[in-house]
């Protein structure tokens, strides 16, 4: 049923579930995994002129030490990619490219609910994804406890 998923993360705590379900899911039919992760050039765009290098240096050690995560809790084969744009574009695009059949993301990343109000990477991917789009939401802490009962 799916041949390639591709993971998105951003390293964020509340991406690292989405992680785990897009990987579970990727070996259940044992699928090439694709982990991805987007250095957002808005964010460096919008931040001062003289801190941007700075600021996309960070934001690439980031993505690489977020795909390493990736990585560290596959224990097998895992094509890894840092792109740079605007995430839901470049993960659409990505998709696309590797031929997949599953895009994994969470619901909220690196700028929290704050993004609710400019509307999330999740909902743009979902909208405009060329294949299937998994969304994954962090469970807060009582209904991890309560899932795991």
């Amino acid at each position: 049923m799916f041949d390639t998923v591709v993971v998105a993360t951003d390293g964020s705590k509340s991406v690292s579930r989405a992680v785990d379900v897009g990987l579970d899911l990727a070996s259940r039919f044992d699928a090439d995994v694709h982990a991805l992760s987007v250095v957002d050039a808005g964010e460096v765009d919008a931040s001062p002129e003289q801190l941007r290098d700075e600021l996309e240096v960070a934001l690439e050690t980031n993505a690489e030490s977020a795909l390493a995560t990736v990585r560290e809790r596959t224990g097998a084969g895992i094509t890894t990619a840092v792109r740079e744009g605007h995430p839901a574009p470049e993960i659409c695009a990505y998709a696309r490219e590797v031929d997949a059949d599953l895009v994994v993301t969470g619901t909220r990343g690196r700028h929290g609910e704050n993004r609710l109000l400019l509307g999330s990477v999740a909902e743009k991917v979902v909208r405009t994804a060329p294949v299937p789009v998994l969304t994954v939401r962090q469970l807060e802490i009582g209904e991890q406890t309560a899932a795991g009962a």
